[in-house]
């Protein structure tokens, strides 16, 4: 009766590395580990989640999906929305600009 569901548990590790990626800053932190058989979302209620992918629909799912831009950061802004930004966000020695002083 107490058991945790897979979207729970997924869920909460996705949160988990938002949070320790802010505090990570003397070493470089570790990228997403997204799979080719999964999606991502982020709900309309802000929660993040993940679902197993099929391929029987899959032409359906890629109709009005755009490619996100090589150089495209993701982040968490202080009032819990997801954002997005293209454009540069490393110093020319590899450090993230926007870091902690």
């Amino acid at each position: 009766m107490t058991s945790i569901s897979t979207k729970t548990v997924l869920t909460v590790a996705v949160l988990a590395g938002f949070s320790t990626c802010a505090f990570a800053q003397a070493a470089a932190p570790t990228p997403w580990e997204l799979k080719s058989d999964m999606g991502y979302a982020y709900g309309k209620d802000g929660k993040t989640l993940s679902y197993k992918m099929g391929t029987n629909n899959a032409g359906t799912l890629l109709k009005g999906a755009k490619k996100v831009p090589k150089g495209t950061l993701f982040f968490i802004g202080q009032n819990g929305q997801l954002y997005m930004r293209s454009g540069p966000y490393l110093e020319g020695d590899g450090k993230f600009m926007f870091g902690s002083d």
